[in-house]
């Protein structure tokens, strides 16, 4: 894959996807979107990614929209010389994080710096977010005279709260990411040093130790499961999955391996062997 503004490494089914715009603190521009969303779909094919771990180069994560251009950085029209149609417009930062939606393997984040507007709320579609706890956090859009974007509307009062997502927003201020340790935004709050390192070694929990189906199947439960309307139809949903799963050599295998006191082989991909009701989420509602 031919990459410029980011990298894309595996190794021992841990796949580390790197902002590579150090000098310019990785701020986030279309060329970062196109490879981030090329990225995540190639990852989600390919069965020797297990996990994503996605961090930044030099001191920061991301410091958010490329601002270079000026005032009139966030007008479609200016850039393209007509007018845009709102309903025809899509979030670029958007696009990224329903391509990390979508993706079946776990993404953690490994926010090593400085992440700001577009830099914190593409993380918000991760599974598991690792920060430095120096690092300055902002949802800065009503402080540049927009709105929230990447989807983080939806996110983010499912991870924090309504409350606590009204505060961050409404205010737009930047805060060191040790300020919101216990608020849900973050999993961990580590040294700078050690964010890598952290989000590295859970990322080889996941892959050494668990089911590629059984984790894509997971995520899908927990994501998706947001918007049943109560527990009977998670009910119904979870019942399908262990039933699918149950009689899978995967669950043998993980049986197997416990009843033997050794580390599980396990063997079934999730780019060939789920289920044909997955992805349920979309089978027209009776």
């Amino acid at each position: 894959m031919d990459l410029s503004q980011t990298r894309y490494e595996i190794e021992n089914g841990v796949a580390t996807v790197t902002l590579n715009r150090p000098d310019e603190m990785n701020a986030f521009t279309p060329t970062i979107r196109t490879e981030l969303i090329r990225i995540f779909a190639d990852a989600d094919r390919d069965d020797a990614v297990r996990v994503i771990v996605v961090t930044g180069a030099g001191k920061a994560f991301c410091a958010g929209a490329d601002l270079s251009s000026g005032g009139s950085t966030f007008n479609r029209d200016k850039r393209e010389g007509r007018k845009i149609a709102v309903n025809e417009h899509r979030d670029g930062g958007g696009q990224v994080t329903l391509a990390i939606f979508r993706c079946r393997k776990p993404v953690i984040a490994a926010i090593n710096g400085h992440a700001v507007g577009i830099g914190i709320t593409m993380t918000l579609a991760m599974d598991i977010r690792v920060v430095a706890e120096d690092a300055k956090i902002g949802f800065v859009f009503a402080r540049r005279g927009i709105v929230p974007e990447a989807c983080s509307s939806w996110f983010l009062p499912r991870i924090v709260g309504i409350s606590k997502a009204a505060e961050l927003v409404y205010t737009g201020r930047v805060f060191r990411a040790g300020e919101e340790e216990k608020s849900g935004l973050f999993n961990y709050v580590v040294p700078g040093d050690q964010v890598l390192e952290k989000a590295m070694a859970i990322a080889k929990e996941i892959a050494e130790n668990t089911s590629a189906v059984s984790v894509a199947l997971s995520k899908g439960l927990l994501w998706h499961g947001l918007g049943e309307d109560d527990p009977q139809s998670v009910h119904l949903l979870d019942s399908r999955c262990i039933c699918w799963t149950g009689r899978e050599k995967d669950a043998y295998e993980g049986v197997q391996s416990f009843l033997e006191k050794r580390a599980p082989r396990f063997t079934m991909s999730a780019s060939t062997d789920m289920p044909d009701f997955y992805p349920w989420w979309k089978e027209p509602k009776v």
